[in-house]
């Protein structure tokens, strides 16, 4: 048996625009199910929100994301959570990087640090943390 984190992000109005980003960045296949489709349509300007959307790439990605309706708090928060990429190629990593750097605030710069050989964070153009990391030996 296995169990793997998915990270979930939350979104108010974004949550489709955003899963389309990120598929853009990882590959893969991404669903969504609207609160339309669903059946569950509290707001009517909120019937074609997500409210379950994934987007699944080839390399074991998974990221999940929902619109937070109207009738429940919601603050994107400062620094809540981040996600953190790690992979054992340098030239995928570097890849996943640059596209998202794509409208980010850089936090720290892809490049080499103590514990890894490419590591850096980013603020994407959707308020989520990033980083991102190459696995080597020496930090698992």
């Amino acid at each position: 048996m296995s169990v793997n984190a998915v990270t979930h992000l939350n979104f108010r109005g974004e949550a489709a625009a955003a899963l389309t980003f990120y598929r853009s960045v990882f590959g893969g296949e991404m669903n969504v199910v609207t609160y339309k489709d669903a059946g569950n349509v509290q707001d009517p300007s909120e019937a074609d929100q997500v409210m379950w959307g994934q987007v699944s790439a080839d390399s074991g990605l998974r990221l999940m994301a929902y619109d937070v309706p109207s009738n429940l708090p919601w603050d994107r928060g400062e620094n809540a959570f981040f996600v953190s990429v790690r992979g054992d190629n340098a030239v995928e990593i570097t890849e996943y990087w640059e596209k998202l750097a794509e409208g980010a605030t850089v936090r720290q710069p892809l490049g080499p640090a103590q514990w890894a050989p490419l590591y850096g964070m980013l603020r994407d153009r959707y308020g989520v943390t990033w980083v991102l990391d190459v696995v080597s030996e020496y930090n698992g």
